[in-house]
């Protein structure tokens, strides 16, 4: 088998230069290769998120095909509304409803799978979610002080205690899947390349190989559109370049 060259959560976010990046050069196997099930994650959260329903359908079929259960998808299709908004993940839940209508109709049994572990009530959501974020940018510690906190607290507050909290502390999907399910909304949607840079470096710190994000970008490229596919590798690009100075 021939040897592939392969391979920052808002544009609010700076890419970590901190952590060590995997080998860029590597035979596409299982363990370098991202599954047929993670790439399901992204091109259901790329079609979710431009809106396109009518290949968001057999999307949402192949994930199920791919392995993913009925409750994994239904995560990701609830984390898109945090980056594509309300009504895009309505539409795409109320799509998947009828996927799971037709296909109980026509006698498939698809997995539910388990549900997301109760988290404690008296968590601190504050201080939960400023953990996550700083290990997800590849930082000792949250970020603190930048223009954008100081001109509005607020967003702020609602990125560590939703985002990085209410959301990520679900465990249905572990943080690597949430990031293709962020990169492939990002890839899919105009307008978002400098979140798109900066997730690709989020998920390089999330476990996501370089190689495994040359797979994603082709993935983008060949399942989602030829120009998302082109904007996804030149992103992927800036951030491996930066990570090497």
């Amino acid at each position: 088998m021939l040897l592939r060259t392969i391979i920052p959560v808002l544009a609010v976010l700076v890419l970590s230069l901190g952590t060590a990046v995997q080998t860029e050069a590597g035979t596409m196997t299982d363990e370098t290769a991202l599954t047929e099930r993670e790439k399901s994650i992204v091109v259901i959260s790329a079609f979710t998120a431009s809106g396109d329903l009518e290949r968001l359908k057999p999307a949402l079929n192949a994930g199920l095909d791919a392995g993913l259960t009925v409750n994994e998808i239904k995560e990701v299709l609830v984390q898109m509304y945090a980056y594509a908004g309300f009504p895009r993940s309505l539409n795409g839940l109320g799509t998947f409803n009828a996927v799971t209508d037709e296909r109980k109709a026509r006698g498939i049994v698809d997995e539910v799978g388990r549900e997301a572990s109760p988290v404690p009530a008296d968590m601190d959501k504050d201080a939960y979610g400023a953990k996550v974020r700083a290990q997800l940018v590849g930082l000792e510690k949250d970020i603190s002080g930048l223009p954008w906190q100081v001109f509005s607290p607020t967003i702020d507050i609602f990125l560590k205690e939703h985002l990085f909290a209410d959301i990520f502390a679900r465990d249905v999907l572990n943080h690597r899947e949430r990031e293709l399910a962020t990169i492939g909304a990002l890839a899919a949607m105009r307008g978002t390349q400098s979140q798109l840079r900066s997730h690709l470096g989020i998920s390089l710190n999330a476990g996501l190989t370089p190689s495994q994000l040359r797979d994603f970008t082709e993935v983008i490229e060949m399942r989602v559109g030829h120009e998302e596919g082109e904007s996804a590798k030149a992103e992927l690009t800036a951030v491996l370049d930066a990570r090497k100075q």
